[in-house]
């Protein structure tokens, strides 16, 4: 099956977008989640499927505009979610405000226009420019967090402290909130606006069952979205399954797994210590 699916040049395509996108996710979710900003990832998503839907409707190439509105919704929204109340129902109303719009632009662009391939993604949509894309943000990610990881750690546990050290933690925000917007307009095009978010949130949450320190969940966290993608890409090809779906089902299937192996460690280390 994998040699077949290797004959493919869209599915290669597919296949390499789809690592590239779960590692730079991944990497960027353990920081989003442990400062309380995983529901950006949720409304990002909703404002590139607004933007996706207007360009559909204005006949323009789809990248031209929904790369800087989710950029500059990037900045918005965590801005919103850095204020004290009132950040969280802003993100519900931005979002679920750019999802309806999006919805009246697809339908107003016509039938040509496949509604459920923004929902939900489309592998058969993934171009080559899409893969060099992915390419880049997954290098500058990596990059990112190989250079700057102490600066990255202490903004994310304590920018009050990180200021006071001389860190600009508004620099390392921005860089944060710039990656994450263009891995979720690149990430669209295979999970979709609605599924999309999953990316950024299971494989942090997977990792923060099994592992302790931000290094080790970083890693952990990598691998398992990398491994996630793979077994929910290889199930969609096998069972004719939409892809989406089958890599957020794997996912959910790891986080059910690690929830058990960590109350099963729990209970050892308690009856060790009777």
């Amino acid at each position: 099956m994998i040699t077949e699916i290797l004959s493919y040049p869209f599915l290669v395509r597919a296949l390499l977008v789809g690592l590239f996108v779960s590692v730079s996710a991944s990497l960027l979710g353990v920081s989003l989640v442990l400062r309380r900003f995983s529901m950006i990832g949720d409304g990002l998503s909703h404002v590139g499927f607004g933007a996706l839907g207007i360009s559909a409707m204005l006949a323009l190439q789809p990248m031209i505009i929904t790369i800087p509105v989710v950029v500059i919704s990037a900045f918005i929204l965590l801005h919103l979610s850095e204020r004290k109340g009132g950040g969280d129902s802003s993100i519900a109303l931005i979002s679920s405000s750019a999802l309806a719009l999006g919805v009246i632009a697809v339908s107003t662009a016509g039938v040509n226009t496949d509604l459920n391939a923004f929902l939900f993604g489309s592998i058969l949509s993934v171009s080559r420019t899409d893969g060099v894309v992915a390419a880049v943000i997954s290098a500058v990610t990596l990059f990112s967090y190989l250079v700057f990881y102490h600066q990255i750690y202490a903004t994310t546990f304590d920018p009050a402290f990180a200021r006071a050290t001389g860190i600009n933690t508004g620099r390392y925000t921005a860089l944060l909130s710039l990656l994450t917007a263009l891995v979720i307009v690149v990430g669209m095009r295979i999970l979709g606006s609605l599924l999309i978010s999953s990316l950024i949130i299971f494989p942090a949450a997977v990792a923060m069952k099994i592992e302790k320190t931000y290094l080790s969940v970083s890693v952990v966290a990598a691998i398992e979205a990398v491994a996630a993608f793979v077994a929910g890409f290889l199930a969609s090809y096998a069972f004719s399954l939409p892809t989406g779906a089958s890599i957020v089902t794997v996912h959910m299937v790891f986080f059910i797994a690690a929830s058990a192996f960590r109350q099963i460690r729990i209970a050892i280390k308690a009856n060790e210590s009777i």
